[in-house]
């Protein structure tokens, strides 16, 4: 557990301490140990770091709600990679652990070497997509604050973004993991680093020099278009459209995940 003003980080550092790190930013819900399957195939060729994200997990905010969003998050990653003396490493993020990525990819892209963002976007547009998608966001989290977050997450994971994990042979096993987080902290989570209250990005994309992968499972169209605008966009960015998953790559295609960020990587 790493304290810093605001937040006590609970994180796993594993692997070959030799070789770059790569630092990994898990989705909404979830906590570092998504990766851990990952993690045991890249661990002899990487030192890898896997962080619980605040409101997830067992990481701490001390702070008030603002310690929830997007750019304090951001920067407190950022003071953790300097307390563990990491000037710059590799990245991978999923999901809303993507959009993190992301963002800290534009906004300090001498800390990156390479980046791996895995059904990820770069925001919504404009003010009026964001507004309404902030009250969605808001009503999401009163309803995690005030509903059993069993049923919360099997609501969450009923949608046609999930279709394909749910037929997953894993997916019991996600649910039950996802269970030991508080529904009162993913609530603040969901309000300030949902994406609704995210800035929008993609002003930005054509800025970027840093190799990026952007990965789409192949039934997950909704990612998928939105990854094939970015690549028109992102000078630096190669898309790869993965088969035989949806949105949750890693854990539907693991053999193939891992293969495709490692060749990137090497």
């Amino acid at each position: 557990m790493e304290r810093f003003k605001n937040y006590q980080f609970h994180y796993s550092l594993n692997g070959n301490t030799n070789q770059q790190t790569i630092l990994f930013l898990h989705g909404f819900t979830g906590k570092f140990q998504d990766f851990s399957s990952v993690i045991s195939l890249l661990s002899k060729s990487y030192c890898c770091l896997a962080v619980d994200l605040p409101g997830h997990g067992e990481t701490r905010v001390i702070g008030d709600e603002s310690c929830y969003n997007m750019t304090n998050t951001a920067q407190a990653l950022i003071e953790l990679l300097d307390d563990l003396q990491i000037d710059k490493c590799l990245l991978l993020g999923y999901s809303m652990g993507g959009r993190l990525a992301l963002y800290m990819t534009l906004h300090f892209p001498e800390r990156f070497e390479k980046v791996v963002l895995e059904s990820a976007s770069p925001g919504l547009k404009t003010e009026k997509e964001r507004s309404h998608r902030l009250q969605a966001d808001l009503q999401l989290a009163q309803k995690l604050e005030n509903s059993n977050i069993k049923d919360f997450l099997f609501n969450w994971y009923d949608r046609p973004l999930f279709k394909s994990l749910k037929n997953s042979p894993n997916f019991d096993k996600l649910i039950e993991s996802r269970l030991a987080n508080n529904p009162l902290e993913l609530a603040k989570s969901l309000r300030n680093m949902g994406t609704g209250n995210q800035p929008s990005l993609w002003e930005k994309l054509s800025q970027n020099q840093i190799p990026i992968l952007l990965l789409a499972g192949e039934y997950d169209d909704k990612f998928t278009t939105i990854n094939t605008e970015i690549a028109k966009l992102c000078p630096a960015a190669l898309l790869e459209i993965v088969p035989k998953a949806g949105h949750n790559i890693h854990l539907e295609n693991i053999d193939k995940f891992v293969t495709v960020v490692r060749q990137f990587y090497d």
